[in-house]
């Protein structure tokens, strides 16, 4: 049996992360070839990269710093000599200041603008500009985050560029559906994931009441987020775009 993603190929960016790597395996599994761009060194990647030459399919890994636009396009040009075409577009690079609007650094500020929201643009304008070069279908997946809508004080410039990675989602999605290119964003609550998990290892008691925080009192996992990613990605999904996947677990029912 065809696997749903065969002769498909994926780039995800932030793809050494918990988030990522969990993307990465699932859409393996499915049968895409994928291309995974990170800011860490090379060497960083051998352990993922080996777990998915194992499902069986083409496999790469870039360092890349997604603010840097001629670096993004260098990175696609690479993938797409490749695998051929990259259908799908994860854009999931980011960072994270725990700092408020007077307390944090102009440089802090702008730099997860520039991780957040400049570089999932460019990652997705890299990959559907290519898509409408060739005449090809396929979609682009923003990992956003419930903090787009709902106040985080201690975290003001994570915020701020997830809701503006909304309003990109959204036009960009307005722009490419007749085209038969897909753009959503998945917006998750609690991750037991990236920095959150490394808090919460210290801290379990914190974890726990995180955990009872959640109107369905679980936490998400890394490979929770993977698997709505995939959705999202469906060609079969033509009539969904432009559309916000919550999965805060009603986190914003209550806040």
């Amino acid at each position: 049996m065809k696997k749903l993603f065969e002769e498909k190929t994926v780039l995800i960016s932030g793809g050494l992360g918990d988030i990522g790597k969990a993307i990465a395996i699932a859409f393996a599994k499915s049968g895409a070839n994928v291309a995974v761009g990170d800011i860490q060194p090379s060497a960083q990647a051998a352990s993922l990269l080996n777990e998915l030459t194992q499902l069986s399919v083409k496999c790469s890994y870039t360092q890349v710093d997604v603010s840097d636009a001629a670096a993004v396009d260098a990175w696609v040009t690479e993938a797409t000599n490749a695998f051929g075409t990259v259908h799908i577009a994860i854009a999931n690079a980011a960072t994270v200041t725990i700092a408020g609007l007077y307390k944090i650094t102009d440089e802090q500020w702008s730099k997860e603008l520039r991780v957040n929201l400049d570089g999932a643009f460019y990652v997705s304008r890299a990959v559907t500009s290519r898509l409408l070069q060739q005449d090809q279908k396929g979609s682009v997946v923003f990992v956003g985050s419930w903090a787009a809508e709902a106040v985080h004080a201690h975290i003001p410039a994570y915020s701020v560029s997830k809701a503006g990675m909304r309003m990109l989602c959204q036009c960009m999605a307005l722009e490419l559906a007749p085209h038969g290119i897909t753009v959503n964003e998945i917006a998750p609550g609690y991750v037991d994931a990236g920095l959150s998990r490394k808090v919460w290892e210290q801290s379990p008691a914190q974890k726990e009441d995180a955990r009872l925080k959640v109107p369905v009192q679980a936490l998400i996992t890394a490979e929770e987020v993977a698997e709505q990613v995939l959705r999202l990605s469906d060609p079969g999904n033509k009539h969904i775009t432009g559309s916000i996947l919550l999965m805060d677990g009603g986190l914003s029912l209550v806040r």
